[in-house]
Order: C-alpha cells, then structure tokens, then sequence
C-alpha cells in the first residue's frame, strides 16, 4: 500500500517544490524566504532570498539552474545548484507560476497584470498581454504541442501560449471552479486541479475538457504532477495527496500530520512523490503499484 514519511526541514512554509538538475529536491520556503535544497536521504540546506520576497513556484531551468518566482517582490529569481543567486525584477506585477518552454526560456504568469511573461536565461524580457481583465493566470507548463498552458483562476478557464505569444482560451464547465496547478499528463493531455470545485480536470491540446470530482469536494486541490502512469495531487484543505489515472480512478491518502497544509507536489529523484507541506516539512510519498487501466479516457 501507499506510505508517505514526513520529514522536517529548516525554513518556514515550505510551498512548491521540483526536482534539479544536481539530482536533489528543491523547494521554496514563502514565509521565511528561502530556497531549500534536499538530496534524498541527507540532511536539508537553504539559501536566503529577500526574507519578504515570497518565493513561490521553482522549476528546473534549460540552464541547469534552479528558476522561482518572488510574489510579494516582483522579481524571476535564479539558483544555481551551487547556491548562487540572482535576481530579475518586474513591474508590479505578482509574477507565480514558471515553467521551462520548448524554446529555452522560462515563461510565467503575471497574476496581477493579465499577462504571460517570458525570461531568456540571460535576463530578457518579453510579456504578452492576456484577452482576459482580472483573470489571475496562475500555474503554467510546458504542453506536449510545442506551447504552454496555464490556469486562469478567476476567469474559469484554460489558457494555452504559443511560443508567437498566441493566446486561446478554453472555458470550464463547471461555474467558479477556479483552476491553480496545471501538469502535462502521460496521455499527452493537460490535466488540472480546480480548487474551489473539488475536481481534477483533463484537457486535451484541441480544448475538450473532462471533470473528475473528488470523494471530498471540499479538499481544495491545489497542485498537480504527473507521476509515472498516473498524475498526482494535493489536497490544501483535505490534508491529503492522491493519484488519478488517465481513465479517470481516483486513490486519495491522509497525511500523517493533521493540518500539514500540502502545497507543491513533484516526483522526486528517487521515485517517489514528494509534497511540500506549509507545517514545516516535505512528504516522501511511496505508491503502490499501479493497477492496469481498464477504460479508455473520453
């Protein structure tokens, strides 16, 4: 059966969390302002930031570094597995999710200012202006389809980029589902988790989109990863991670520590799932095997 471990790490909130270049886990720390490092097995360290700055999302960069985005400070930080740090600044702008694009530079969500901006790894700057007026994109990934996809939490839909900056916006079905982690799924659809509905949502790259509600509708999913055969998520007010196939088969798992908070959720350099939970500590979650799918995705 699925086992998670919890282990505790210095820093305070730790919120997102990804897999390096260096083979070790790192994450952000929003509330203390720092970027964590972990090498499975060995003992955590963390580099200062701005103690104000809210690092919130981290992704693995072209370059091999580490690429965050600094909410509260406006910034696109970088870190080098050395633990170098630089720092890019924006207009005000509450820049959150970042994800490496197809075309070697990172792109991220402007929360605050209706656009998608795109940073080369030396520091250049491009935005793209959304069709939308307060749609708070929020998570963004690479697509299988040579673009990016995002979530636009108060506009109730999906967003898809072209490298062109091309926009096109797919609606949801469900009213007020308000969309935040968005993954690519084994299946080469986006798959995504709509916090205020309580359901995980799959669209394929034409825009059709299925819904998948939750045992607990009130668990407020927050993040998504795809993980081996199946996409895993977490549960911000359920305290719970869980898995869904591509069939649609939902498992969910309570979490040691009551109140732990789970945030940013990545499949780590060991294979197993690791979560970062807001408490103070990172989850190593180890899942059973995987059964056959049984039935096809719509």
């Amino acid at each position: 059966m699925t086992s998670i471990q919890e282990h505790a790490v210095p820093g305070s909130g730790p919120y997102a969390i990804t897999t390096g270049s260096d083979g070790a886990l790192w994450y952000t720390l929003v509330q203390s302002g720092q970027i964590g490092r972990l090498v499975p097995g060995e003992r955590p360290t963390s580099y200062q930031v701005d103690p104000r700055c809210g690092p919130t999302i981290i992704v693995s960069g072209p370059d091999g570094a580490l690429w965050f985005t600094e909410y509260q400070a406006h910034r696109i930080g970088r870190i080098t597995t050395g633990g170098e740090i630089e720092e890019f600044p924006l207009s005000e702008c509450g820049p959150f999710g970042i994800a490496a694009g197809p075309d070697g530079a990172l792109w991220f969500t402007e929360t605050t200012a209706d656009r998608i901006g795109r940073m080369t790894v030396d520091g250049q700057l491009t935005e793209f202006p959304l069709p939308l007026a307060g749609a708070f994109p929020s998570a963004i990934t690479a697509g299988p389809d040579e673009a990016l996809w995002f979530t636009l939490n108060q506009a109730n839909a999906i967003g898809r980029i072209g490298t062109d900056g091309t926009v096109t916006v797919h609606p949801l079905p469900t009213e007020a589902a308000a969309p935040v982690g968005i993954a690519t799924g084994p299946d080469g659809a986006l798959w995504f988790v709509e916090i205020a509905a309580g359901q995980i949502g799959r669209i394929t790259t034409d825009g059709q989109v299925n819904e998948f509600p939750l045992p607990d509708r009130a668990g407020r999913p927050h993040a998504i990863t795809s993980g081996g055969d199946a996409l895993w998520f977490t549960e911000w007010g359920g305290n719970r991670v869980g898995s869904i196939t591509p069939d649609g088969a939902i498992e969910v798992h309570d979490l040691p520590t009551s109140g732990a908070e789970p945030h940013g959720i990545t499949l780590g350099p060991d294979g197993a799932l690791w979560a970062a939970l807001e408490i103070g500590a990172l989850a190593r979650v180890i899942p059973k095997p995987l059964q056959p799918r049984t039935r096809p995705c719509p």
